[in-house]
């Protein structure tokens, strides 16, 4: 199964979202990130945090959805903020799709302690989305159950 995490930029969220989940993945099960407007680089206090975490960020680039198009995503997960006015980008395709709104941690303004405490607790949320992700049996499933059960853990805080 192959999941793809967009949002405007691709150089947080979505990045955090995808190195997270290829470190924690069971076998089978692989992600990838884009955006909507990719910046071309990361944002550095997000690569910095997920080598603090031990997860290898070298194959990690920001990028557009146009890198997939031979390749489509099983599941789309949008991760931008849309209770911060966000626009979320749209993929187009067969893909399930679902909306697990983050707030963007480089939008913090403050010392490097609190920048840093806004991207542990961006970390921390997907965390525990990916934790009720992986205890899915997405095979069990019909994609309409599917995607309700990806809906609800979007609504995980």
């Amino acid at each position: 199964m192959k999941v793809l995490f967009m949002c405007t930029a691709n150089s947080c969220r979505s990045v955090l979202s995808e190195g997270l989940f290829n470190h924690l993945a069971p076998a089978g099960c692989s992600a990838v990130s884009s955006g909507s407007f990719p910046s071309g680089r990361l944002n550095p206090i997000a690569v910095q945090t997920l080598e603090g975490l031990g997860i290898d960020t070298s194959g990690l680039y920001s990028k557009g959805s146009e890198t997939f198009e031979g390749n489509p995503p099983d599941i789309v997960i949008t991760v931008c903020d849309k209770a911060g006015g966000e626009p979320c980008p749209v993929f187009f395709g067969p893909s399930i799709k679902s909306h697990w709104g983050l707030a963007d941690p480089s939008d913090v303004v403050g010392n490097n302690d609190q920048v840093q405490a806004a991207f542990d607790a961006t970390v921390a949320q997907i965390r525990r989305r990916l934790d009720a992700f992986f205890r899915l049996d997405p095979n069990a499933l019909s994609p309409a159950q599917l995607k309700q059960a990806l809906d609800e853990i979007g609504e995980i805080q």
